[in-house]
């Protein structure tokens, strides 16, 4: 099966968080920055489309007038976190407040600065929804990471417990027995860029 025809599941939204400001690699927004010859913001939200995400929300802060501007994110919904410094907590709750009156009954949680996870894992996870109250983790040898699906019954408790850059971290580890854990450590790479040095895992390839 190809990306195109990859089944939609209209009631999952990719939510990709994009929003930092890279504080540690000298304030670059990292949605902007480049591999394989695209911005981080533009491969995630691709991955998540071709994964099966009939709908995605691309939350921005830092650059975001300069993300619009630059990035190609047509057809997914962009939310603007003014927040955005308090960490990814503020995403995580404004993402999920702009799913509040869709018919969305799942989010795919994603971070645009881990280009090693892709499709495949998404797919993977996404696959795992069986309704409102599904709370899905990607594990990498057995230790959890992203994506994260929460079913919309996990919401309003993962906003509530999500502060400065914890993100839902939180209110997993308390619903850690409800969690299942899906392995994508064979189809994908967990590494974040975070620092200069992490820099050295981009590919900026060709011009865009």
């Amino acid at each position: 099966m190809t990306p195109d025809q990859a089944p939609r599941r209209p009631r999952v939204a990719g939510l990709l968080l994009a929003a930092g400001g890279g504080r540690r690699l000298g304030g670059r927004p990292k949605a902007l920055l480049r591999h394989e010859g695209a911005l981080l913001v533009e491969r995630a939200a691709r991955a998540l489309r071709d994964a099966g995400c009939a709908r995605v929300h691309v939350v921005l802060g830092a650059g975001a007038e300069e993300v619009r501007e630059r990035a190609e994110l047509s057809g997914c919904v962009l939310v603007d976190n003014p927040g955005w410094a308090e960490g990814m907590g503020s995403s995580l709750r404004a993402g999920l407040r702009s799913l509040a009156g869709t018919d969305a009954r799942g989010a795919l949680v994603s971070l645009v600065d881990q280009p090693g996870i892709g499709r495949e894992a998404y797919a993977r996870v996404l696959d795992a929804f069986t309704g409102e109250a599904t709370l899905v983790s990607a594990a990498y040898d057995g230790g959890r990471g992203h994506p994260v699906l929460l079913g919309s019954a996990h919401w309003a408790g993962a906003a509530e417990a999500a502060r400065g850059d914890r993100g839902a971290r939180e209110y997993l580890r308390e619903h850690s027995a409800e969690i299942r854990l899906v392995e994508c450590g064979d189809v994908a790479e967990a590494y974040d860029i975070d620092t200069g040095a992490d820099l050295g895992r981009l590919r900026p390839g060709g011009a865009h």
